[in-house]
Protein backbone atom coordinates (compact mmCIF):
# COMPACT_ATOMS: atom_id res chain seq x y z
CA UNK A 1 0.00 0.00 0.00
CA UNK A 2 2.87 2.08 0.78
CA UNK A 3 4.62 1.56 -2.33
CA UNK A 4 1.24 2.39 -4.24
CA UNK A 5 0.89 5.81 -2.58
CA UNK A 6 4.37 6.83 -3.13
CA UNK A 7 4.21 5.51 -6.95
CA UNK A 8 0.78 7.61 -7.02
CA UNK A 9 2.22 10.64 -5.53
CA UNK A 10 5.57 10.42 -7.89
CA UNK A 11 2.63 10.47 -11.01
CA UNK A 12 0.69 13.41 -9.61
CA UNK A 13 4.42 15.50 -8.89
CA UNK A 14 5.10 14.69 -12.55
CA UNK A 15 1.72 15.82 -13.85
CA UNK A 16 2.30 18.98 -11.53
CA UNK A 17 5.42 20.19 -13.58
CA UNK A 18 4.26 19.28 -16.81
CA UNK A 19 0.94 21.76 -16.20
CA UNK A 20 3.09 24.15 -15.42
CA UNK A 21 2.45 27.89 -17.21
CA UNK A 22 4.52 27.40 -20.59
CA UNK A 23 6.07 23.44 -19.75
CA UNK A 24 3.90 22.01 -22.34
CA UNK A 25 5.15 24.22 -25.47
CA UNK A 26 8.64 24.07 -25.19
CA UNK A 27 8.71 20.72 -23.74
CA UNK A 28 6.44 19.88 -27.23
CA UNK A 29 8.73 22.32 -29.40
CA UNK A 30 11.99 20.53 -28.42
CA UNK A 31 10.90 17.47 -28.54
CA UNK A 32 9.77 17.68 -32.39
CA UNK A 33 12.94 19.98 -33.15
CA UNK A 34 15.54 17.39 -31.49
CA UNK A 35 13.56 14.37 -33.03
CA UNK A 36 14.45 16.21 -36.65
CA UNK A 37 17.77 16.64 -35.49
CA UNK A 38 18.94 13.40 -35.21
CA UNK A 39 16.57 12.42 -38.23
CA UNK A 40 18.96 14.72 -40.55
CA UNK A 41 21.65 13.69 -38.98
CA UNK A 42 21.13 10.13 -39.85
CA UNK A 43 20.35 10.82 -43.49
CA UNK A 44 23.10 12.57 -43.97
CA UNK A 45 25.14 10.15 -43.19
CA UNK A 46 23.49 7.71 -44.76
CA UNK A 47 23.51 10.08 -48.26
CA UNK A 48 27.51 10.95 -47.36
CA UNK A 49 28.96 7.24 -46.62
CA UNK A 50 26.79 6.42 -50.34
CA UNK A 51 28.48 8.97 -52.02
CA UNK A 52 31.98 8.68 -50.79
CA UNK A 53 32.23 5.24 -48.79
CA UNK A 54 34.02 7.31 -46.31
CA UNK A 55 33.80 7.53 -42.80
CA UNK A 56 35.93 10.50 -42.82
CA UNK A 57 33.51 12.56 -44.73
CA UNK A 58 30.72 11.29 -43.01
CA UNK A 59 32.87 12.27 -39.45
CA UNK A 60 33.22 16.22 -41.38
CA UNK A 61 29.43 16.22 -41.97
CA UNK A 62 28.35 15.40 -38.67
CA UNK A 63 31.22 17.31 -37.24
CA UNK A 64 30.05 20.39 -38.78
CA UNK A 65 26.83 19.90 -36.85
CA UNK A 66 28.80 20.32 -33.56
CA UNK A 67 31.35 23.11 -34.34
CA UNK A 68 28.94 26.18 -33.49
CA UNK A 69 28.57 24.38 -29.70
CA UNK A 70 32.59 25.12 -30.00
CA UNK A 71 32.66 28.14 -31.40
CA UNK A 72 29.71 29.92 -29.79
CA UNK A 73 28.26 27.91 -27.03
CA UNK A 74 29.92 30.49 -24.18
CA UNK A 75 28.85 33.91 -26.43
CA UNK A 76 25.11 32.09 -26.53
CA UNK A 77 25.04 32.44 -23.11
CA UNK A 78 26.23 35.38 -23.01
CA UNK A 79 23.16 36.45 -25.57
CA UNK A 80 20.87 34.44 -23.54
CA UNK A 81 21.28 36.66 -20.35
CA UNK A 82 20.55 39.35 -22.45
CA UNK A 83 17.83 39.22 -25.04
CA UNK A 84 14.47 37.42 -24.80
CA UNK A 85 15.32 33.47 -24.37
CA UNK A 86 11.29 32.91 -26.16
CA UNK A 87 12.57 35.03 -29.71
CA UNK A 88 16.06 33.00 -29.69
CA UNK A 89 14.25 30.11 -29.28
CA UNK A 90 11.09 30.89 -32.20
CA UNK A 91 13.96 32.33 -34.90
CA UNK A 92 16.27 29.71 -34.41
CA UNK A 93 13.73 27.07 -35.38
CA UNK A 94 12.70 29.33 -38.34
CA UNK A 95 16.18 29.11 -39.32
CA UNK A 96 16.59 25.20 -38.87
CA UNK A 97 13.11 24.77 -40.87
CA UNK A 98 14.64 27.11 -43.70
CA UNK A 99 17.95 25.27 -43.89
CA UNK A 100 16.02 21.94 -43.75
CA UNK A 101 13.79 23.12 -46.63
CA UNK A 102 16.95 24.31 -49.05
CA UNK A 103 18.55 21.00 -49.03
CA UNK A 104 15.37 18.93 -49.82
CA UNK A 105 15.01 21.56 -52.71
CA UNK A 106 18.78 21.19 -54.18
CA UNK A 107 17.99 17.10 -53.56
CA UNK A 108 14.94 17.64 -55.84
CA UNK A 109 17.16 19.27 -57.88
CA UNK A 110 19.66 16.75 -58.24
CA UNK A 111 21.97 19.10 -57.27
CA UNK A 112 22.94 18.40 -53.55
CA UNK A 113 26.28 17.52 -52.45
CA UNK A 114 28.20 17.19 -49.02
CA UNK A 115 29.42 20.00 -49.12
CA UNK A 116 26.04 21.89 -49.08
CA UNK A 117 25.10 19.27 -46.32
CA UNK A 118 27.94 20.49 -44.53
CA UNK A 119 26.46 24.21 -44.42
CA UNK A 120 22.85 23.08 -43.35
CA UNK A 121 24.59 20.94 -40.63
CA UNK A 122 26.55 23.86 -39.52
CA UNK A 123 23.10 26.59 -39.78
CA UNK A 124 21.55 23.14 -37.33
CA UNK A 125 24.12 23.69 -34.75
CA UNK A 126 24.16 26.84 -34.54
CA UNK A 127 20.72 26.93 -33.23
CA UNK A 128 21.20 23.87 -31.26
CA UNK A 129 23.88 25.88 -29.66
CA UNK A 130 20.80 27.86 -28.04
CA UNK A 131 19.36 24.82 -26.80
CA UNK A 132 20.83 24.72 -22.90
CA UNK A 133 21.22 28.17 -22.27
CA UNK A 134 17.99 29.48 -23.28
CA UNK A 135 15.11 26.84 -24.46
CA UNK A 136 16.59 24.12 -21.31
CA UNK A 137 16.90 27.14 -19.10
CA UNK A 138 13.06 28.10 -19.73
CA UNK A 139 11.86 24.59 -19.09
CA UNK A 140 13.50 24.59 -15.85
CA UNK A 141 12.42 28.43 -15.00
CA UNK A 142 9.03 27.50 -15.41
CA UNK A 143 8.70 24.32 -13.03
CA UNK A 144 10.00 26.85 -10.03
CA UNK A 145 13.10 25.73 -8.17
CA UNK A 146 12.07 23.50 -5.98
CA UNK A 147 10.66 21.36 -9.10
CA UNK A 148 13.73 22.03 -11.39
CA UNK A 149 15.29 18.41 -11.33
CA UNK A 150 12.02 16.64 -11.95
CA UNK A 151 11.26 19.10 -15.04
CA UNK A 152 14.59 18.48 -16.85
CA UNK A 153 14.52 14.85 -16.20
CA UNK A 154 10.89 14.87 -18.12
CA UNK A 155 12.46 17.24 -20.88
CA UNK A 156 15.81 14.42 -21.05
CA UNK A 157 13.36 11.53 -21.15
CA UNK A 158 11.91 13.16 -24.03
CA UNK A 159 15.31 13.92 -25.53
CA UNK A 160 16.22 9.70 -25.04
CA UNK A 161 12.89 9.25 -26.99
CA UNK A 162 13.37 11.58 -30.09
CA UNK A 163 16.76 10.04 -30.13
CA UNK A 164 15.29 6.63 -30.85
CA UNK A 165 12.59 8.26 -33.02
CA UNK A 166 14.65 10.52 -35.10
CA UNK A 167 16.91 7.89 -36.19
CA UNK A 168 14.50 5.16 -36.83
CA UNK A 169 12.00 7.97 -38.78
CA UNK A 170 15.68 8.65 -40.82
CA UNK A 171 16.88 5.34 -42.04
CA UNK A 172 12.91 4.09 -42.79
CA UNK A 173 12.32 7.46 -44.42
CA UNK A 174 15.85 7.41 -46.69
CA UNK A 175 15.72 3.79 -47.98
CA UNK A 176 11.92 4.30 -48.75
CA UNK A 177 11.72 7.55 -50.10
CA UNK A 178 15.56 9.24 -50.25
CA UNK A 179 16.85 12.52 -48.64
CA UNK A 180 14.51 14.97 -50.22
CA UNK A 181 11.34 13.47 -48.39
CA UNK A 182 13.69 13.44 -44.62
CA UNK A 183 14.76 16.94 -44.91
CA UNK A 184 11.03 18.36 -46.13
CA UNK A 185 9.78 16.49 -43.33
CA UNK A 186 12.11 18.22 -41.22
CA UNK A 187 11.55 21.35 -42.11
CA UNK A 188 7.74 20.93 -41.64
CA UNK A 189 8.52 20.39 -38.22
CA UNK A 190 10.60 22.82 -37.21
CA UNK A 191 7.89 25.05 -38.49
CA UNK A 192 5.12 23.68 -36.38
CA UNK A 193 7.45 23.90 -33.60
CA UNK A 194 8.11 27.51 -34.28
CA UNK A 195 4.32 28.09 -34.02
CA UNK A 196 4.18 26.49 -30.88
CA UNK A 197 6.90 28.79 -29.24
CA UNK A 198 5.17 31.92 -31.10
CA UNK A 199 2.10 31.04 -29.39
CA UNK A 200 4.34 31.45 -25.85
CA UNK A 201 3.35 33.62 -22.65
CA UNK A 202 6.50 34.51 -20.75
CA UNK A 203 7.56 37.26 -18.97
CA UNK A 204 11.90 37.52 -18.72
CA UNK A 205 13.30 39.10 -16.05
CA UNK A 206 15.62 41.47 -17.88
CA UNK A 207 19.89 41.23 -16.76
CA UNK A 208 20.22 44.07 -19.33
CA UNK A 209 20.74 44.75 -22.57
CA UNK A 210 23.26 43.06 -25.26
CA UNK A 211 26.24 45.47 -25.47
CA UNK A 212 28.68 43.57 -27.41
CA UNK A 213 31.71 45.50 -25.59
CA UNK A 214 30.36 43.64 -22.84
CA UNK A 215 30.35 39.60 -23.64
CA UNK A 216 34.53 39.59 -23.40
CA UNK A 217 33.65 40.85 -19.81
CA UNK A 218 31.10 38.44 -19.21
CA UNK A 219 32.53 35.21 -20.36
CA UNK A 220 35.54 36.15 -18.39
CA UNK A 221 33.44 36.24 -15.25
CA UNK A 222 32.20 33.50 -15.97
CA UNK A 223 35.20 31.83 -16.39
CA UNK A 224 36.29 33.09 -13.10
CA UNK A 225 33.31 31.59 -11.40
CA UNK A 226 33.97 28.39 -12.76
CA UNK A 227 37.56 28.15 -11.95
CA UNK A 228 36.43 29.25 -8.46
CA UNK A 229 34.22 26.00 -8.15
CA UNK A 230 35.54 22.50 -7.70
CA UNK A 231 31.79 21.37 -8.79
CA UNK A 232 31.72 23.31 -12.46
CA UNK A 233 34.91 22.51 -13.02
CA UNK A 234 34.49 18.82 -12.33
CA UNK A 235 31.34 19.54 -14.48
CA UNK A 236 32.95 20.72 -17.27
CA UNK A 237 36.04 18.33 -17.22
CA UNK A 238 33.50 15.16 -17.65
CA UNK A 239 31.94 17.08 -20.26
CA UNK A 240 34.79 17.86 -22.28
CA UNK A 241 36.08 13.80 -21.97
CA UNK A 242 32.65 12.84 -22.81
CA UNK A 243 32.16 15.02 -25.41
CA UNK A 244 35.66 14.47 -27.15
CA UNK A 245 35.53 10.62 -26.80
CA UNK A 246 32.02 9.04 -25.67
CA UNK A 247 29.07 10.74 -28.01
CA UNK A 248 31.24 10.57 -31.34
CA UNK A 249 30.85 7.32 -30.82
CA UNK A 250 27.84 7.55 -33.23
CA UNK A 251 29.77 8.37 -36.03
CA UNK A 252 31.08 5.11 -36.25
CA UNK A 253 27.52 3.52 -36.43
CA UNK A 254 26.95 3.64 -40.25
CA UNK A 255 30.29 2.45 -41.52
CA UNK A 256 30.32 -0.17 -38.38
CA UNK A 257 26.74 -1.55 -39.68
CA UNK A 258 27.81 -1.27 -43.76
CA UNK A 259 30.94 -2.67 -43.64
CA UNK A 260 31.00 -4.80 -40.38
CA UNK A 261 27.32 -5.94 -40.27
CA UNK A 262 26.34 -4.97 -43.75
CA UNK A 263 23.06 -3.35 -42.36
CA UNK A 264 20.06 -1.87 -44.40
CA UNK A 265 19.50 1.64 -43.86
CA UNK A 266 16.62 1.20 -41.27
CA UNK A 267 18.44 -1.58 -39.13
CA UNK A 268 21.19 1.22 -38.89
CA UNK A 269 18.74 3.15 -37.55
CA UNK A 270 17.97 0.71 -34.68
CA UNK A 271 21.32 0.68 -34.09
CA UNK A 272 21.36 4.48 -33.31
CA UNK A 273 18.35 4.14 -31.20
CA UNK A 274 19.99 1.66 -29.01
CA UNK A 275 21.66 3.84 -26.05
CA UNK A 276 18.95 6.52 -26.46
CA UNK A 277 16.66 3.72 -25.41
CA UNK A 278 18.63 2.64 -22.26
CA UNK A 279 18.32 6.41 -21.44
CA UNK A 280 14.88 6.76 -21.78
CA UNK A 281 14.21 3.71 -19.54
CA UNK A 282 16.78 5.31 -17.18
CA UNK A 283 15.13 8.79 -17.41
CA UNK A 284 11.64 7.68 -16.74
CA UNK A 285 13.70 6.20 -12.97
CA UNK A 286 15.31 9.39 -12.63
CA UNK A 287 12.68 11.78 -13.31
CA UNK A 288 10.21 10.17 -10.81
CA UNK A 289 13.00 9.50 -8.11
CA UNK A 290 14.33 11.85 -5.39
CA UNK A 291 17.80 11.88 -6.58
CA UNK A 292 18.76 15.51 -5.39
CA UNK A 293 22.37 14.57 -3.80
CA UNK A 294 25.75 13.43 -5.00
CA UNK A 295 24.72 14.85 -8.33
CA UNK A 296 28.45 14.83 -9.24
CA UNK A 297 28.83 11.08 -8.02
CA UNK A 298 25.95 10.40 -10.51
CA UNK A 299 27.71 12.40 -13.17
CA UNK A 300 30.52 10.36 -13.24
CA UNK A 301 29.41 6.72 -12.69
CA UNK A 302 27.28 7.72 -15.54
CA UNK A 303 29.67 8.61 -18.17
CA UNK A 304 32.09 6.01 -17.22
CA UNK A 305 29.28 3.12 -17.72
CA UNK A 306 28.89 4.90 -21.11
CA UNK A 307 32.59 4.58 -21.61
CA UNK A 308 32.69 1.29 -20.56
CA UNK A 309 29.44 0.35 -23.17
CA UNK A 310 31.51 1.43 -26.21
CA UNK A 311 34.40 -0.17 -25.11
CA UNK A 312 32.44 -3.82 -24.76
CA UNK A 313 30.63 -2.78 -28.01
CA UNK A 314 34.01 -1.82 -30.44
CA UNK A 315 35.22 -5.65 -28.76
CA UNK A 316 32.20 -7.57 -29.28
CA UNK A 317 32.03 -6.26 -33.27
CA UNK A 318 35.54 -7.40 -34.02
CA UNK A 319 34.42 -10.50 -33.20
CA UNK A 320 30.96 -10.34 -35.26
CA UNK A 321 28.72 -10.57 -32.48
CA UNK A 322 25.09 -11.58 -32.83
CA UNK A 323 23.55 -7.59 -33.93
CA UNK A 324 21.12 -8.13 -30.74
CA UNK A 325 24.08 -8.36 -28.28
CA UNK A 326 25.77 -5.19 -29.84
CA UNK A 327 22.34 -3.70 -29.01
CA UNK A 328 22.14 -4.92 -25.67
CA UNK A 329 25.26 -3.49 -24.87
CA UNK A 330 24.60 0.47 -26.47
CA UNK A 331 21.05 0.08 -24.14
CA UNK A 332 22.99 -0.29 -20.79
CA UNK A 333 25.48 2.53 -22.16
CA UNK A 334 22.33 4.55 -22.41
CA UNK A 335 21.61 4.13 -18.70
CA UNK A 336 24.57 5.76 -17.84
CA UNK A 337 24.01 8.54 -20.63
CA UNK A 338 20.97 9.32 -19.24
CA UNK A 339 22.67 9.90 -15.68
CA UNK A 340 25.53 12.15 -17.29
CA UNK A 341 22.85 14.12 -18.81
CA UNK A 342 20.61 14.92 -16.63
CA UNK A 343 22.81 15.45 -13.73
CA UNK A 344 25.05 18.37 -15.56
CA UNK A 345 21.88 20.37 -15.99
CA UNK A 346 20.87 19.62 -12.38
CA UNK A 347 24.43 20.51 -11.30
CA UNK A 348 24.11 24.18 -12.83
CA UNK A 349 20.37 24.61 -11.74
CA UNK A 350 20.99 23.79 -8.23
CA UNK A 351 24.81 25.15 -7.58
CA UNK A 352 24.86 28.55 -9.51
CA UNK A 353 23.21 31.60 -9.01
CA UNK A 354 20.43 32.84 -11.39
CA UNK A 355 22.42 35.37 -12.75
CA UNK A 356 25.07 33.62 -13.90
CA UNK A 357 23.29 30.25 -14.72
CA UNK A 358 22.85 31.24 -18.54
CA UNK A 359 26.54 32.54 -18.85
CA UNK A 360 27.90 29.07 -17.12
CA UNK A 361 25.35 26.96 -19.50
CA UNK A 362 27.09 28.58 -22.26
CA UNK A 363 30.79 27.42 -20.90
CA UNK A 364 29.06 23.43 -20.55
CA UNK A 365 27.81 24.01 -24.16
CA UNK A 366 31.40 25.04 -25.16
CA UNK A 367 32.39 21.69 -22.94
CA UNK A 368 29.64 19.77 -25.57
CA UNK A 369 31.41 21.61 -28.61
CA UNK A 370 34.58 19.39 -28.15
CA UNK A 371 31.74 17.00 -29.90
CA UNK A 372 32.90 17.89 -33.64
CA UNK A 373 36.80 17.64 -32.30
CA UNK A 374 36.08 13.70 -31.07
CA UNK A 375 33.84 12.88 -33.96
CA UNK A 376 36.97 13.69 -36.45
CA UNK A 377 39.28 11.53 -34.27
CA UNK A 378 37.14 9.14 -34.53
CA UNK A 379 36.36 9.37 -38.46
CA UNK A 380 40.40 9.21 -38.41
CA UNK A 381 40.45 6.07 -35.74
CA UNK A 382 38.05 4.32 -38.18
CA UNK A 383 40.05 4.89 -41.38
CA UNK A 384 43.08 3.93 -39.77
CA UNK A 385 41.82 0.72 -37.66
CA UNK A 386 38.52 0.51 -38.08
CA UNK A 387 35.38 1.18 -36.92
CA UNK A 388 35.35 -1.67 -34.04
CA UNK A 389 39.14 -0.56 -33.21
CA UNK A 390 37.85 3.41 -33.16
CA UNK A 391 35.19 1.98 -30.74
CA UNK A 392 37.28 0.22 -28.35
CA UNK A 393 40.11 3.15 -28.62
CA UNK A 394 37.65 5.87 -27.36
CA UNK A 395 35.83 3.84 -24.85
CA UNK A 396 39.39 3.06 -22.82
CA UNK A 397 40.51 6.66 -23.43
CA UNK A 398 37.07 8.06 -21.71
CA UNK A 399 37.40 5.50 -19.08
CA UNK A 400 40.76 6.45 -18.14
CA UNK A 401 40.15 9.51 -17.92
CA UNK A 402 37.48 9.87 -16.02
CA UNK A 403 39.01 7.79 -13.77
CA UNK A 404 41.64 9.71 -12.77
CA UNK A 405 39.22 12.78 -12.16
CA UNK A 406 36.89 10.10 -9.79
CA UNK A 407 40.08 9.38 -8.54
CA UNK A 408 40.86 13.12 -7.71
CA UNK A 409 37.33 14.24 -6.54
CA UNK A 410 37.32 11.39 -3.92
CA UNK A 411 40.45 11.94 -2.56
CA UNK A 412 39.65 15.89 -2.06
CA UNK A 413 35.97 14.66 -0.90
CA UNK A 414 34.01 16.67 -3.54
CA UNK A 415 31.80 13.50 -3.75
CA UNK A 416 30.46 14.05 -0.28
Amino acid sequence: MEDDQMTVGRSLRSISVMRAKGFMPLWTAGAVSTSMMWLEMLAAALFTFKATNSAVDVAVVSACRSLPLLLSGAVMGVVAEAVDRKKIVFFGLLLASASSTTVAVLSLLGALSTWQLCAAAFVSGVVYATEMPARRRMIAETAGTAKASRAVAIDSMTNYATRCIGPLLGGWIYGALGVATSYFLSAAASLCAAALIYRLDTVQVSTGRLSLSRIGGDLIEAGRYARASRTIMALLTVTVITNLCGYSYNVLLTPLGRETFNLSALMIGVLSSAEPAGSFVAGAVIGSARMRRHSLRWLLSGSILLFLAIAVAGFASSYQCPVALLLLVLFIGGLGSAAYNIHQTTIVIESVPGAMRSRVFGLVTVGIGCWPIGTLLAGALAAAIGPTGALMLLGLTGIAGNGLLTLRAARAGWLR
